[in-house]
């Protein structure tokens, strides 16, 4: 049993630093090995792959466009009548995940249409997302590119996205039945959405390319108070042969002293805990570099 292997969100990780490449320095200096961002485009993506070569790290994962936020949207994959915005932004994700090495893009689903009820729009947002995802799964297969498909709750982060429980994207993931689209899981979703996390990660995992994690219900990072024992998920994920990422995709403890990055990493000790009892280097978390 091998054990896990961590990539820090920098679009959450590290907020005290202005700019991505701030943050993956940061993100490096503390021990990381990889990282991932939701959203790169405001940077250049040879700034970005230069920043993450500079602290050692390897991008793990990147989104595809949210589309037009000033509009409400989050993504784009079952939108109607958003086909040709979708294609366009997989188009520059793609770009930006082969400059910086990134193995695998979310194909962000999307919300249900302001004003349209969920249960009216349900079979035709799935048809846009089936037929989404199928030219997705050829443009990424040229590319050697790994497409996520992640369920976002909409009982407490998003009550208008499309895609929301882990039974509903497997199903999809059937119904396209493509070797290189995965699922995206995100424990925190999980289990706001459904609970059931051991039968529901020892389930889907065979199909899971992509695994992050935070608190329930404040989203906060892993060792603070909350409804998740993580030693327990942790462990779990281990015995059943998980071997990819997991991201750290949560809200760091608040900044109220200083604006270094090592306030931010007072957060880190639980995973300074999980390094320690599996054996991982002391040498390996340089803390000091972080400032």
């Amino acid at each position: 049993m091998a054990p896990l292997r961590f990539s820090a969100n920098v679009s959450w990780l590290f907020p005290e630093l202005a700019g991505l490449p701030a943050r993956l320095r940061a993100a490096g200096g503390a021990g990381f090995e990889a990282a991932e961002v939701a959203w790169p485009y405001a940077e250049s993506p040879e700034a970005l792959a230069r920043a993450a070569r500079d602290a050692g790290l390897r991008l793990v994962l990147i989104n595809t466009p949210p589309g037009d936020q000033e509009k409400g949207e989050m993504g784009l994959g079952a939108v109607p009548g958003r086909q040709a915005a979708f294609r366009e932004g997989l188009e520059q994700a793609v770009l930006y995940a082969k400059a910086l090495g990134c193995p695998s893009i979310h194909l962000m689903a999307g919300r249900v249409p302001r004003g349209a009820d969920r249960a009216a729009v349900r079979g035709e947002m799935e048809t846009v997302l089936l037929e989404n995802l199928r030219h997705a799964a050829a443009v990424l297969a040229q590319e050697n590119l790994v497409g996520l498909l992640e369920p976002i709750n909409t009982r407490i982060t998003d009550p208008q996205y499309f895609l929301d429980t882990p039974q509903q994207a497997a199903a999809i993931l059937q119904k396209v039945g493509r070797p290189n689209l995965q699922l995206q899981m995100d424990i925190f979703h999980w289990q706001i959405m459904d609970g059931n996390l051991t039968a529901n990660i020892r389930e889907f995992l065979p199909i899971v390319g992509h695994v992050q994690v935070a608190q329930v219900p404040g989203r906060g990072e892993p060792g603070s108070p909350g409804e998740l024992d993580f030693s327990y998920l942790f462990q779990l994920l281990e015995d059943e042969g998980y071997q990819g990422f997991v991201g750290c995709e949560y809200r760091p403890r608040e900044v109220t002293t200083t604006v270094l990055a090592g306030d931010t990493a007072e957060g880190l000790s639980w995973l300074r805990s999980y390094w320690d009892t599996r054996g991982r280097p002391r040498a390996d978390l340089h803390t000091t570099g972080m400032q």
